[in-house]
């Protein structure tokens, strides 16, 4: 089976390197990034099959990388679950606008939550 490609976006490191070590574990081939410019680079060199966003984030904020995603033809139908602390209604608003299912607290989830759904949108996992 194929490993499918994770781009995960969060400047937290500590954050980071779980998620990264998790998906490595569940067959995920992962990108981590600290920053939009970073995650801006490597979308434009090769879109990933799924994206764990967070939106606050040095840089081009996440808001910014979902609009630039949805704008290129492989882009537009990537997943992308947003990460966030932010719980702002307008900021989901616009999120799904731009195509964002998923929209997950950080401090309302638990890792094994959101390996259950990011492995959901890939069955043959």
């Amino acid at each position: 089976m194929e490993k499918k490609k994770m781009l995960i976006v969060e400047d937290d490191g500590l954050v980071l390197e779980t998620l990264a070590h998790r998906f490595r574990d569940e067959n995920f081939y992962v990108t981590a990034v600290a920053d939009g410019d970073a995650a801006q680079k490597s979308i434009d060199d090769d879109v990933p099959d799924i994206i764990l966003l967070d939106l606050l984030i040095p840089g081009v904020d996440g808001m910014e990388l979902l609009r630039n995603l949805r704008k290129t033809e492989n882009g537009k139908k990537t997943p992308v679950m947003l990460l966030t602390n932010l719980s702002d209604s307008s900021k989901v608003a616009e999120a799904v606008s731009h195509g964002v299912y998923d929209y997950l607290v950080k401090s309302d989830w638990k890792l094994e939550d959101l390996v259950t759904k990011a492995k959901g949108y890939f069955p043959e996992m």
